[in-house]
C-alpha cells in the first residue's frame, strides 16, 4: 500500500536471512572486530551484535579507547563451548546446548550480565530437578548468588529431604551432630524454631568461644534445652557421662569441661547474648535451615547452611537424667490437669490408618473417603471410609493400581480416579472407577494423555479431567478432556489459558473452577473457570496466595481452598471465592499445614485430611466451624 504518497514495504523474511548471514559471516571471521579469548581458544565476532546483547561487553567496548581497532577481551574462567553457545544466541536468537552443558552456559551469561539467558538456563536446570541433582544443582545457585534459583531448587529439597538423603552427594557434605537434653515435661520444638535456635548457638560459638565449625563437627555436641526455651552449651551440665544415637551406632562421650573462651566470656559479661549486629559483622556468610525430617520420636535430620557452607545436622533429643543447671522450676504434675488432657485427646478425631499426602477424597453416601496417596515408603491402592456418626475409620476394596499425585471424583453415584503416579512411572494414564454397592473398583478407558497431578472433576454428567504435568518432566499442561460414562468416550475440550499442573478443580453452580497450581516451578494464584455451554476458560478473580497442592471443597455456595505449597512452605492458610462478588476473602487457618491434602464436604462440615506439613506425613484430619472462623481436630463436643 502507498498511503499518502509513501511506499511501505516489510519483508518478513529480511531478518532471518540477515541473521544467518551474519552468523555465517562470525563463524568464518570476516568483518569481525571484536576476539573473544577463551581458556586458549579464539573467538571472532562483531562489536555491535555483542553489545547489544551482553551489558557487560557493552561496558567494555564503550571504555575502548581505540573503538575502530579489534577489540580483544580475554577469560580465564569461562567455558569455550558455553561462550560458543551464548554467541550463537546472540546472531539467531536461539539458545541450544546439551543438559550437561547448561551450568557452564549460566555461568558465563552471568559473566556476561545476560540476565535472559541466565533465568532461561535456571529454569531449565529446574525443569530436571530430581533427587539426585538437587544438592548439586543447590551448591551452583549459591555459588552464582541466585536467590531465586537457591529458593525454588530448597522448595523442591523440602518436599524430599528423605530422598535427596539417600543420594551420595548428600552423604558427603559436612555433618554437625547434636544431643539436646531436654528439661523435665519438656518437648522440642517445631523444626523451624528448633532449628533457628541451634543456628544462633552456633553463631555464638564462633563468636565467644572462637570455636571453628570444622572442629566442632569432629564430635557430639551436647546441648541444654531449658525450660524458658532457651539453648544451652551442655558443658554446663557436670561431669556426666551422655549418650548419642546415630543411624549407625550409639556412641558414648564424656561431658567436655568449660571452655577457657567461654569462661573468659562469662567473667567479662553477665548476660552472655551476643547482639544481632556483632553476629552480623563477624558471620559474613549464609545461616540458613533449609528442611527437616523428623526420623523417629527423638532422632531430626536437617540440612542448612552454615556459615555459608551446606551442611547435615543429625539432632538427637531425650530427657534429662537431673535437674536443670540453672534451677530452673518445673511444673508438677496434676492428675486433674492430666484427666483434661486425656479427656481432650479421646475426643480428637480419629487419624487415618496410614499417613498419606497426595490422595483422592471424595463425598460418598454420607462417609468421607479417603484414596491412595504416597508416604515415605510407597505409593497407596488402600481406601478408607470415614464414618462421622462412629468417628470410625474403616478399609473399603483397595485400588487396582497404586496411585498418589490424582484427585478424585463423584460421578452418578461412583467414585473416579485418573493418572497420577505409582511411584515408579511418573505419570499414568489408567483409570478406575469404585461402585459402592459391589465394592469393587473395574477399569476405564485410558487417557489420551499420561498425566500425573491433574484436576478431575464431575460435570454435567461428564467426568472432567484438567492440565497436570507432561510426560517429560514439571511443565504444565492445557489440556482439558472429557469422558461420558455412558458411551466410554473421551473428547477433547477448550485448553486452559495457562499451563497447570498440581491445580485444584471443582464445580459450582454448574460451572468448573481450576485453581492455582504451578506452570512450571512458579506457583500460581490465579484462577480460571469453564462454561460448558460455549466450551470456554475465562480468568477470574485471582487468589491472595499464588499455591500448588491445594486441596478445594464447596461450601455454603463458596469455593473453599486450604493449604498447599507456595514454593517454599507448606501452608496453612485458607480462603474463600464468592461467586457472586466475584472475590476472595482470607479465612482462619488451619490447625496444621497441609500441602497435598484432601478436602471434602460431610455432613455439613469441611474437613481437611492428610497430606505434608513440611516435615512429617499426616494422618490427622480438622473441620471448619465456620461460627468461629476456625478449624480443629477435635469433635465437636470438645468445642
Amino acid at each position: 500500500m502507498i498511503p499518502n504518497g509513501c511506499l511501505i514495504f516489510e519483508d518478513d523474511s529480511f531478518l532471518d536471512s540477515t541473521v544467518a548471514k551474519m552468523n555465517a559471516l562470525r563463524k568464518s571471521g570476516q568483518f569481525c572486530d571484536v576476539r573473544l579469548q577463551v581458556c586458549g581458544h579464539e573467538l571472532m565476532a562483531h562489536r555491535a551484535v555483542l553489545a547489544c546483547c551482553s551489558p557487560y561487553l557493552f561496558e567494555i567496548f564503550n571504555s575502548d579507547m581505540e573503538p575502530h581497532g579489534v577489540a580483544h577481551v580475554k577469560f580465564e574462567d569461562l567455558n569455550p563451548e558455553a561462550v560458543e553457545v551464548l554467541l550463537n544466541y546472540a546472531y539467531t536468537a536461539q539458545l541450544k546446548a546439551e543438559k550437561e552443558l547448561v551450568r557452564d552456559v549460566y555461568s558465563a551469561a552471568r559473566r556476561l550480565k545476560m540476565e535472559r539467558v541466565k533465568q532461561i538456563c535456571g529454569d531449565y536446570l529446574l525443569s530436571k530437578m530430581d533427587c539426585q541433582c538437587a544438592i548439586p544443582y543447590r551448591n551452583f545457585a549459591s555459588r552464582m548468588g541466585d536467590g531465586r534459583l537457591v529458593s525454588k531448587i530448597d522448595g523442591y529439597i523440602q518436599e524430599h529431604l528423605l530422598e535427596i538423603s539417600e543420594q551420595d552427594d548428600f552423604l558427603k557434605l559436612p555433618r554437625l551432630k547434636l544431643e539436646v537434653i531436654l528439661e523435665d515435661n519438656l518437648n522440642l520444638p517445631s523444626n523451624g524454631k528448633l532449628y533457628s535456635k541451634v543456628i544462633y548457638w552456633l553463631q555464638r560459638c564462633l563468636w565467644e568461644n572462637g570455636e571453628p565449625l570444622e572442629r566442632m563437627m569432629e564430635e557430639v555436641q551436647t546441648l541444654y534445652y531449658s525450660a524458658d526455651h532457651k539453648l544451652h552449651d551442655g558443658s554446663q551440665l557436670e561431669g556426666q557421662t551422655e549418650v548419642f544415637g546415630n543411624d549407625d551406632h550409639i556412641q558414648f562421650l564424656q561431658k567436655k569441661p568449660l571452655r577457657e573462651n567461654f569462661q573468659k566470656q562469662a567473667s567479662t559479661s553477665s548476660s552472655g547474648s551476643l547482639s544481632p549486629g556483632s553476629v552480623t559483622q563477624l558471620c559474613k556468610h549464609e545461616w540458613k535451615y533449609i528442611a527437616s525430617e523428623k526420623t523417629n520420636n527423638s532422632t531430626y535430620l536437617c540440612l542448612a547452611v552454615l556459615n555459608g557452607v551446606l551442611s547435615v545436622i543429625f539432632l538427637h533429643g531425650r530427657g534429662s537424667p537431673h535437674s536443670s543447671p540453672s534451677s530452673t522450676p518445673s511444673l508438677p504434675k496434676s492428675m486433674s490437669f492430666e484427666g483434661q488432657l486425656e479427656e481432650r485427646e479421646e475426643r480428637l478425631r480419629a487419624p487415618l490408618h496410614y499417613a498419606r499426602s497426595g490422595l483422592g477424597t471424595a463425598e460418598l453416601d454420607g462417609r468421607l473417603v479417603a484414596a491412595g496417596g504416597y508416604n515415605r515408603e510407597e505409593c497407596l491402592r488402600t481406601v478408607e471410609s470415614y464414618d462421622p456418626k462412629t468417628d470410625r475409620w474403616t478399609f473399603i476394596a483397595p485400588m487396582r493400581t497404586p496411585r498418589a499425585r490424582f484427585q478424585m471424583a463423584v460421578l452418578m453415584g461412583q467414585l473416579y480416579v485418573m493418572g497420577g503416579s505409582n511411584g515408579h512411572s511418573d505419570e499414568l494414564s489408567c483409570g478406575e472407577t469404585y461402585n459402592p454397592h459391589e465394592d469393587e473398583w473395574t477399569p476405564v478407558p485410558e487417557l489420551r494423555t499420561n498425566r500425573c497431578n491433574a484436576g478431575v472433576c464431575s460435570l454435567k454428567n461428564k467426568l472432567f479431567v484438567v492440565g497436570g504435568s507432561d510426560p517429560c518432566g514439571q511443565k504444565g499442561l492445557k489440556n482439558c478432556d472429557a469422558f461420558d460414562p455412558v458411551t466410554k468416550i473421551w473428547t477433547s475440550c477448550a485448553p486452559l489459558n495457562i499451563r497447570r499442573h498440581q491445580a485444584a478443580a471443582c464445580e459450582l453452580s454448574g460451572m468448573m473452577y481450576i485453581i492455582g497450581g504451578a506452570e512450571s516451578w512458579n506457583c500460581l494464584n490465579s484462577v480460571e473457570r469453564y462454561n460448558p455451554e460455549n466450551d470456554t476458560w475465562t480468568l477470574i478473580a485471582p487468589m491472595n496466595v499464588a499455591r500448588r497442592g491445594a486441596g478445594v471443597a464447596v461450601y455454603q455456595g463458596r469455593l473453599f481452598v486450604a493449604g498447599g505449597f507456595d514454593g517454599s512452605h507448606a501452608l496453612r492458610c485458607v480462603e474463600a471465592y464468592d461467586p457472586t462478588r466475584n472475590e476472595w476473602k482470607m479465612l482462619g487457618s488451619m490447625t496444621s499445614a497441609r500441602s497435598n491434602c484432601g478436602m471434602a464436604v460431610l455432613d455439613g462440615a469441611v474437613y481437611a485430611v492428610g497430606g505434608f506439613d513440611g516435615n512429617d506425613f499426616l494422618s490427622s484430619i480438622e473441620t471448619y466451624e465456620p461460627q468461629d472462623d476456625n478449624w480443629s481436630p477435635c469433635m465437636e463436643a470438645c468445642s
